[in-house]
């Protein structure tokens, strides 16, 4: 199953905020279009938020077209985005257990 792992920096002060906004708008449309959101971790003192994503089909890149280019996505206000400062992304896949 495809897995990401997405690190965003967050403009200082805003992490409180975006969580909100993440847990009632993206986690929703995201789930809709057939992703699974794995854990989520907010460092309030570093102003990071850390969440591993999965989607429970084979192709990923034509997923995330599908969200981010659907009507429910763009019409998305405030946008949860406007709070990050820094974000980065990578495929991953589970290590076996030590």
């Amino acid at each position: 199953m495809p897995t990401q792992v997405r690190v965003y920096r967050m403009k200082p002060g805003e992490l409180a905020v975006f969580v909100d906004e993440w847990l009632r708008q993206v986690v929703p449309l995201r789930r809709r279009f057939g992703f699974k959101v794995e854990h989520a971790w907010a460092s309030e003192g570093d102003d990071v938020f850390v969440w591993v994503v999965s989607y429970l089909g084979d192709d990923w890149e034509a997923a995330e077209r599908a969200y981010y280019d659907s009507p429910e996505r763009r019409a998305m206000e405030p946008d949860p985005a406007r709070h990050i400062a820094e974000p980065s992304a990578f495929m991953a896949q589970p290590v076996p257990p030590l």
